[in-house]
């Protein structure tokens, strides 16, 4: 990904790791990183399907590829929440 933020590293398996301005509460841990591995388009697909609007897909995806409960990804703060969608669209550029 070309001109991408100093907070996004894409990683030689086409992961992205996303540095946290807040950080979260994952699983019992405070982390600060979350990594999220390349999506397929079934990845993609399944999120769209199992969610009535876009909002919920995403959050689906991005949940997903985290390796993160949807509940998760929805209690980071809109900061947090705002740097993993540009790594999500770095999938796409």
């Amino acid at each position: 990904m070309d001109n991408q933020p100093d907070y996004i590293t894409e990683n030689a398996d086409g992961s992205m790791t996303v540095t946290l301005l807040r950080g979260a509460e994952i699983s019992g841990a405070f982390i600060k990183v979350l990594t999220l591995r390349e999506p397929t388009v079934a990845d993609q697909v399944a999120a769209q399907k199992s969610n009535k609007n876009a909002a919920d897909a995403e959050v689906a995806l991005i949940a997903n590829l985290a390796q993160i409960a949807p509940a998760e990804v929805q209690a980071l703060k809109l900061r947090d929440y705002k740097r993993l969608q540009e790594a999500l669209v770095g999938f796409t550029a």
